[in-house]
C-alpha cells in the first residue's frame, strides 16, 4: 500500500485528498495539520457586519476524514529527512512514498508598528477583531491597504483588502454612521488591483470615488504607530489600519534543503513538482511556480494545483512520467455586503463587469456548495 502525506488543511491540502481519493481507493493518506478544522477564509469578509458568524466558516474535518479515510496526524510540520520521504513534525516523524505540501505562506512583518494594524487574512479571528473595533468606534478614520513581496510577486493578497474597503463602507452606510468616518485606502503600488487587469482597475478606482474613499498610492510604507500611516509621500490619521503585508515560505522550509524562490517560497514546476526533489510536490501558497506576472494567490488556484499535483503523484508511484499541468486563470467576486463586481482573467481573455446584486448572492451560492463537502 502506497502511502501519502499531505501538509496542511486548507484548499489545496484538501483538494488534494479528494483527487486522490476518487483515483485510488487503496492508497494510504495521512494528513498533518495543527487543527482538524478548515477555516473558509473568503467568507470572513462578512463578519464585520454580522452577516457571517465564526461558526458558520469554520468546518470540524472529522466527518471528511472518515469518509475519504484519511489518517489525521495532529501536529505541526517541522523539517525534512531522507530526500521528503520523512516529515519531521513535532509529534514525531510521518513517513511516506510520496509527498505534498500545502502548509500555505506566512506574512512578511517587518514594518515597524505593524502590531498596531490588523492582518485580515490571518483568519476568523483577526475579523473578530475588526467587528469589535468598529462597535467601539463612533467616529475617527480608518485605514485599509496591502503590500507585496518585492521578491516574488505574485506573494500579494490584494483582492481581500477591496473587499474589507468596499464592506465597511456599506455596512457603515447601512448603520448610519459613514459621515462620522474618514476610509483611506493605500499601497505602495499606483495602480491597485493591477493583477486583475487595466478595466478592474479602473473600475476599483471609480468606486473609490464614488464612495468617498480617500487614496494614498504609490508610496513606500515607512511605519504604522497607533493613530498614524507613514509613508515615503507623507502621513495620515489612522484609528484602524487593516494591512495585508506581502507573503514569504514557512518557516519550517528553513529546516530543509527543499529549494526556495528569491521569495523564500518553494521552487516548483508546471507540474507542482518541487525542483529537484523526488515525489515532493507543492500546492498553494507555500510554492513559487511558473506563469504570467498576474498569476493569482488565491483558493481558486491552489485548488488547480492541487488536482494536477495529485494526478502528477499517482502517475509518478505507477511509474509513469507526470505530465498534469494547471491552468492559469483568475475568477474572483469584489464583493461589497450587497453587490459585487465579477473579474475573470485568463491568458486569452480579461473581464471586469461592475457592481451588481446577483454577484453578490452567486459569491454566497458558491460558498455554501464549497463547504457542504466538508461538513
Amino acid at each position: 500500500m502506497k502511502r501519502v502525506t499531505i501538509v496542511g488543511a486548507g484548499f489545496a491540502a484538501l483538494t488534494a485528498v479528494q483527487k486522490l481519493r476518487a483515483r485510488d481507493h487503496s492508497l494510504e493518506i495521512t494528513l498533518v495539520a495543527p487543527s482538524p478544522r478548515f477555516s473558509y477564509l473568503p467568507g470572513t469578509i462578512w463578519i464585520p457586519s454580522g452577516l457571517r458568524q465564526p461558526e458558520d466558516l469554520e468546518i470540524d474535518l472529522g466527518n471528511f476524514f472518515r469518509r475519504m479515510k484519511v489518517n489525521y496526524h495532529q501536529a505541526s510540520a517541522s523539517g525534512l529527512e531522507a530526500g521528503g520521504r520523512i516529515l519531521l513534525t513535532d509529534q514525531g516523524p510521518v513517513e511516506n512514498d510520496a509527498l505534498i505540501i500545502c502548509s500555505g505562506g506566512r506574512f512578511i512583518k517587518k514594518l515597524p508598528g505593524i502590531e498596531h494594524a490588523i492582518t485580515p487574512c490571518e483568519g476568523i479571528p483577526a475579523a473578530m477583531r475588526i467587528r469589535e473595533r468598529l462597535q467601539q468606534l463612533d467616529g475617527g478614520n480608518i485605514a485599509i491597504g496591502f503590500s507585496g513581496n518585492p521578491k516574488e510577486p505574485s506573494a500579494m493578497r490584494g483582492g481581500p483588502m477591496f473587499e474589507f474597503l468596499f464592506g465597511i463602507d456599506r455596512q457603515l452606510r447601512q448603520e448610519g454612521r459613514r459621515d462620522r468616518f474618514r476610509l483611506t485606502f493605500f499601497t505602495p503600488a499606483p495602480e491597485p488591483g493591477k493583477r486583475l487587469g487595466p478595466k478592474a482597475v479602473a473600475g476599483l478606482l471609480r468606486e473609490m470615488k464614488k464612495r468617498d474613499i480617500e487614496t494614498h498610492l504609490g508610496h513606500k510604507i515607512k511605519q504604522f504607530t497607533d493613530s498614524k500611516v507613514v509613508t515615503e509621500g507623507g502621513e495620515f490619521d489612522a484609528d484602524l489600519i487593516l494591512f495585508m503585508p506581502g507573503m514569504t515560505g514557512n518557516q519550517w522550509f528553513d529546516n530543509t534543503d527543499l529549494p526556495r524562490s528569491e521569495g523564500g517560497l518553494l521552487k516548483a514546476d508546471t507540474q507542482c513538482r518541487v525542483e529537484g526533489m523526488e515525489r515532493v510536490y507543492v500546492a498553494g501558497d507555500s510554492g513559487s511556480f511558473p506563469g504570467p506576472d498576474w498569476m493569482p494567490k488565491q483558493a481558486h488556484m491552489a485548488d488547480l494545483q492541487a488536482a494536477a499535483a495529485a494526478d502528477n503523484l499517482l502517475d509518478e508511484l505507477a511509474g509513469k512520467t507526470p505530465q498534469h499541468t494547471f491552468k492559469v486563470e483568475l475568477f474572483c467576486i469584489v464583493d461589497s455586503q450587497t453587490s459585487g463586481s465579477l473579474v475573470a482573467r485568463t491568458p486569452r481573455y480579461n473581464l471586469a463587469l461592475p457592481q451588481m446584486r446577483l454577484f453578490h448572492w452567486l459569491k454566497r451560492l458558491f460558498e455554501w456548495w464549497y463547504l457542504r463537502q466538508y461538513r
